[in-house]
């Protein structure tokens, strides 16, 4: 009985063997086919790795660009508080002075601020479904809602 458990180890071992060896032929006969009929770059495998790594390269760059939209809100949060805490300065060194307002000081601040309400606007405009206004405390929230929408 024991004799015939070894053949019929013995036996399914060589058709085992025989299953590698064909699917080696038929591993290199694909190959051979790939490289006829396609060139190098346009291999469908190497295609698929490339697709592959365009998918994580485009993952990190979404986190990049998230990172720099957040440093550019912040960047206009700074301007706004210094332009305007600045402006406020001069208008009370103007007044203690005795002078008019500055038209210069007016106009910088005016310019700041259509620069902060069309960055405002753009933001918006790609926040989907947005039904009500948000002050411009929450254009980071809005902002983060556009990015993750347009995803």
């Amino acid at each position: 009985m024991s004799q015939n458990h070894h053949q019929a180890v013995d036996n399914l071992i060589n058709v085992f063997a025989r299953a590698s060896h064909d699917l080696t032929l038929v591993h290199s006969k694909l190959d051979k086919e790939f490289h006829q009929i396609y060139p190098d770059n346009a291999n469908p495998m190497k295609l698929i790795q490339r697709i592959k790594k365009l998918q994580e390269d485009v993952t990190v760059l979404k986190d990049q660009c998230l990172e720099l939209l957040s440093a550019k809100q912040d960047l206009i949060d700074k301007a706004q508080t210094t332009l305007v805490g600045n402006y406020n300065l001069i208008q009370k060194m103007n007044t203690s002075l005795g002078e008019s307002t500055n038209t210069d000081a007016d106009d910088a601040l005016a310019d700041f601020n259509q620069i902060i309400d069309e960055w405002t606007t753009q933001v918006r405009s790609r926040t989907v479904g947005e039904t009500e206004e948000a002050d411009k405390e929450d254009i980071n929230k809005l902002l983060f809602s556009a990015i993750v929408h347009s995803n």
